[in-house]
């Protein structure tokens, strides 16, 4: 694909005319989350002014699900997806949403040490972890599976191959270079262990259905799973529900 395809390819709020009214939804219902439970907002897990984490505790040896957030890392903030927090919390796990700084200020490779670093914070807890994350967040958190203190990884709707981001307008702003992309493609890193559970909406844009395919062809002991009649925005309603299709898969990787 040209420039103007892959352009085309990648643009998640073109592709879902409802986007806007669904992201403002988000952030109303976020916002009623985080007043409903301030403890554990604002955790400092590094120096930067984005290294947060929000953390929401079922009980203190419960599961965590660390969710890390879209926005093809420059754009959007942990504190849009609290209104995720109610599906698994309903179940005993707690939820810590994982904040970083954004490109063009960090580059790719940074934005992966910090999420690392936050990864760490959240293992002094001792609680079992799913790392899990959405879009740039799903890639952020597939980066994360070989840490020993993942347990397991729940990626929904995420980009694992870089080669094609590198050559469209996202990459304006992250100024990925051919060996940047490259390491920092989950489909290209050595094989692990822990279980996953890789999500798509069958309504996405085929590039993004690709991308999830492909990747759970190379991790033989990930779990597919395809959920009709969801784009990229919708499909985050399964893990914001207590009967979710994503918030059951968070709750069998949990007992993995």
């Amino acid at each position: 694909m040209d420039r103007a395809a892959l352009d085309a390819a990648y643009n998640n709020g073109t592709a879902v005319k409802e986007s806007a009214r669904i992201v403002a939804d988000w952030q109303a219902r976020s916002e009623r989350i985080r007043a409903k439970y301030p403890d554990g907002l604002d955790l400092r897990y590094g120096p930067a002014e984005r290294n947060r984490i929000d953390f929401f505790e079922a009980r203190k040896d419960s599961p965590v699900l660390a969710f890390i957030h879209g926005g093809y890392w420059q754009n959007r903030a942990k504190e849009l997806f609290a209104f995720l927090v109610p599906g698994p919390l309903a179940h005993g796990i707690s939820v810590a949403l994982v904040g970083y700084t954004l490109a063009p200020e960090k580059r790719l490779d940074g934005i992966v040490g910090e999420i690392r670093t936050a990864i760490q914070y959240l293992d002094s807890r001792g609680n079992r972890m799913i790392v899990s994350g959405w879009s740039a967040g799903g890639h952020l958190a597939a980066m994360s599976l070989q840490m020993p203190a993942v347990n397991a990884g729940l990626l929904i709707s995420g980009l694992y191959d870089l080669e094609p981001i590198r050559h469209s307008y996202i990459n304006d702003k992250l100024r990925l270079d051919a060996m940047e992309a490259d390491r920092n493609s989950p489909i290209s890193m050595p094989a692990f262990s822990e279980p996953v559970a890789i999500a798509y909406g069958a309504n996405e844009l085929p590039e993004l259905r690709r991308q999830s395919e492909e990747y759970a062809k190379k991790i033989k002991q990930a779990k597919l799973l395809r959920l009709p009649g969801h784009d990229h925005f919708t499909i985050l309603e399964e893990l914001a529900s207590p009967d979710g299709a994503l918030t059951a898969a968070v709750r069998d990787l949990a007992l993995q």
